[in-house]
């Protein structure tokens, strides 16, 4: 499973002009599942999420987490992120899984982050999405869970 977290200030999801997630300060995650993946990568990455020291301790270095902070997740999927660019001009997206098990498996990290954290936005699976953000620092990580 592959994912890019960005910590942020402030993060939406737009829908057909209708904000359908918005969180305050913490974690934007786009999330694209591979075919190999399982409900067993969907655990891992939100025990990720829940305990990666990106926010400032009162040191100003990051020691803190999301749930440190009270802070939110906005969990979006994005296919996007498994484009291969390596031949030619157009990126191949075949090493994303296929939508019913990408689906599945975007809604297995979704089920396990509200269950374990209070504060979980979403995005809409296979929706076209306008996703906004204030990227604080700016603090982005790319991150593989196997």
């Amino acid at each position: 499973m592959i994912s890019l977290i960005q910590r942020v200030s402030q993060a939406r999801v737009v829908v057909a002009g209708d904000t359908i997630g918005e969180i305050g300060p913490g974690l934007l995650v786009l999330v694209c599942a591979e075919p190999t993946d399982s409900t067993a990568q969907a655990v891992r990455l939100v025990d990720k999420l829940l305990k990666l020291r990106i926010f400032a301790d009162e040191a100003g270095k990051m020691n803190r987490n999301v749930v440190d902070i009270q802070g939110g997740l906005l969990i979006v999927s994005q296919f996007t992120l498994a484009a291969d660019t390596s031949t030619g001009n157009r990126p191949s997206f075949t090493g994303a899984a296929k939508a019913d098990q990408g689906r599945a498996l975007y809604e297995a990290v979704l089920n396990e982050a509200r269950r374990r954290h209070p504060v979980v936005a979403a995005g809409e699976f296979g929706a076209d999405m306008q996703v906004s953000l204030t990227n604080d620092g700016p603090v982005t990580i790319p991150f593989r869970v196997n």
